[in-house]
């Protein structure tokens, strides 16, 4: 059984290699050919667009690895039933199920390889790949430059925390600004504003209408001052810390979001769309799981023609699957389903149909 495992491994492996090799292949070349207009419309260097394509790379596997899990599946052991090795194995006493065994595991070790090139290497190339268009391509760019931002929080060393309201990033101006200053965890002072304005020739901001509150040890209050005219200050911040926390979850690891979701709950803010990211962060890497527990049985549905069934049927249920977990998200997005159930709903449902097929299927 171990030979026979190492060779289901090894045909596994690499069918799954030249096909993730043949989807990033496309991938990229699909999508330069979409983005050359653009590219030539804002002038971009060849240098730039290599570097965008660059750290493109980790996202375009991501995205390919569940196809190719399946395709992976569907010919490994539909070339063991067309060459009726299947057909020999199921004489000696050895069930689907136990033929299932090596190729089920390599789609879990698959699932957390995916979660881990997320959370490394996608999100960081995609940080990089919205910074290139936001700063590049100022024509038709998918990623729409930050105009405005709200309820934005800074931490600053461990010692400032920063509240704003609303910001501007044209101006660099913002609204409802409160910037609280710790000492060995204690609060000892805190400014509130009603305006600030970054002046770059001074490196200051200008602040408006604002009070600066002095605390002791115990937390009283032992000075303030309150003023209606403009002053300058050195907050410990810059407009580019601010944007730094402009980030997609896309351009965030898993880490980063819970991060983000514990300070935007601290201050009030809803973050019902940012924990249903979080969550299909995890969710979407055991789509190479459950696409294995489909493609498993599709193949030995049909005594003829199942290597061709099975591929089509595979890549239908595939894009089904798909589409479902995209309903599942905007439902999650309006507040119908939690967050929880928005992002995992798709996977239970199709894991449940994965298993029952295989279960029914020929053995």
């Amino acid at each position: 059984m171990k030979r026979l495992d190492l060779y289901i491994i090894r045909q596994f492996l690499v069918t799954l290699s030249m096909t993730l090799l043949g989807f990033l292949c496309v991938i990229l070349i699909v999508d330069l050919i979409e983005n050359l207009d653009r590219f030539i419309d804002n002038s971009i260097p060849a240098r730039i667009t290599m570097k965008y394509y660059l750290y493109a790379i980790p996202w375009f596997i991501n995205i390919g690895l569940p196809m190719s899990m399946l395709i992976s599946t569907v010919f490994s052991i539909g070339l063991l039933a067309k060459r009726n090795e299947l057909s020999a194995m199921k004489s000696t006493g050895i069930s689907l199920y136990r033929i299932a065994i090596p190729i089920t595991i390599i789609g879990l070790i698959i699932s957390f390889i995916s979660f881990e090139l997320d959370n490394k290497w996608v999100s960081k190339g995609n940080e990089v790949r919205y910074n290139i268009e936001r700063e590049y391509m100022k024509r038709r760019s998918r990623v729409k430059a930050h105009k405005e931002l709200r309820n934005v929080f800074l931490q600053k060393n461990e010692q400032t925390h920063i509240s704003i309201g609303r910001y501007k990033v044209e101006t660099a101006t913002g609204r409802s600004i409160a910037a609280i200053s710790l000492n060995a965890g204690i609060v000892n002072q805190r400014i509130d504003a009603r305006g600030i304005k970054w002046l770059d020739s001074l490196k200051v901001w200008n602040v408006t209408d604002f009070s600066i509150r002095e605390f002791n040890e115990s937390g009283a209050v032992k000075n303030i001052i309150i003023s209606k005219s403009d002053t300058l200050l050195g907050l410990n911040f810059t407009p580019e810390d601010i944007t730094q926390q402009s980030k997609t979850p896309d351009e965030m690891n898993f880490a980063d979001l819970t991060k983000r979701i514990d300070q935007l709950k601290e201050n009030g803010v809803d973050t019902t769309k940012w924990e249903v990211d979080r969550q299909f962060k995890v969710s979407f890497a055991f789509t190479n799981l459950i696409v294995v527990l489909f493609g498993l049985p599709l193949v030995v549905m049909k005594s003829k023609g199942g290597l061709s069934f099975g591929a089509g049927m595979g890549i239908f249920v595939i894009f089904i699957y798909y589409a479902f977990i995209k309903f599942g998200m905007s439902m999650g997005y309006n507040g119908v389903m939690t967050p929880m159930v928005a992002a995992w709903m798709g996977n239970v449902l199709f894991s449940v149909g994965g298993i029952l097929l295989l279960i029914f299927a020929r053995k």
